[in-house]
């Protein structure tokens, strides 16, 4: 898909990898909607400084659990904008809670995270779908991380919130085929995110010790490869992992 003057919608764009997909994609002539929960002074200022890319940017906000306000979030990019391409579902939630603590797994840290990570992308690719069959072509990119992959991660509530993502990823896939390719990036230890400072500093040393590489996975890297989901054509239902090497499916 040729991506100058396409529309990207990029929830969580005010957050730390958030940010570097707005910049990847306006840096190929993307628009962006930045949608926020909270920080909405942040994302103005992330809409602003994407306007040296020589685009158009500007910041929503939506809490993407919310039926309604992600129907609006919809409604009103395709109204600023006037149409609407990718939609990267970037924002999620965390809190480190070791696998064996069960009594601190509460019922409500359970559903937020489920929530967030997971109901929150199925309501934004339920919302976009509409638009992107109507105009013949569409891509969605979700972030999951490894933790969807096995065992690990902040919490079993994260863990199986992001293996969920990655088997959505697969289903809208199937579903939104052929007009709209859907895929997925799967971070390791990302330094410089709200996500890594909720881990224990035990999980972020074990991360990086135990990387083929020795060290963070890129930001710009992960930013780079929804770059390139977006551009292409032939390509959908698959996640990407990049870790410094510390997983292999």
């Amino acid at each position: 898909m040729d991506l100058k003057g396409a529309v990207a919608v990029v929830t969580g764009g005010n957050g730390g990898l958030g940010q570097r997909i707005c910049h990847a994609l306006a840096a190929q002539g993307c628009h962006i909607a930045v949608v926020y929960a909270r920080s909405r002074d942040q994302a103005e200022g992330v809409a602003r400084d994407l306007e040296k890319h020589q685009v158009s940017a500007a910041a929503f906000g939506c809490d993407v659990t919310q039926r309604d306000q992600v129907q609006r979030l919809v409604d009103d990019v395709v109204k600023r904008f006037g149409r609407l391409d990718i939609l990267v579902n970037d924002a999620a939630y965390n809190k480190a809670i070791p696998f064996p603590d069960l009594d601190n797994l509460t019922y409500e840290e359970w559903t937020k995270i489920i929530d967030i990570n997971l109901t929150g992308p199925m309501l934004c690719c339920k919302a976009v779908a509409p638009v992107m069959k109507r105009q013949g072509n569409g891509r969605i990119v979700n972030i999951s991380s490894v933790a969807g992959l096995g065992p690990t991660g902040s919490s079993i509530a994260y863990a199986v919130s992001k293996a969920g993502l990655i088997h959505l990823t697969k289903c809208m896939a199937v579903a939104l085929a052929p007009e709209v390719l859907v895929n997925c990036v799967a971070p390791g230890l990302l330094e410089g995110t709200r996500a890594t400072a909720n881990l224990r500093p035990e999980q972020i040393e074990t991360a990086a010790k135990t990387a083929l590489l020795r060290k963070a996975a890129d930001k710009d890297d992960v930013a780079d490869q929804v770059v390139t989901m977006c551009r292409t054509n032939t390509m959908t239902g698959q996640t990407l992992v990049i870790d410094s090497g510390r997983t292999f499916h």
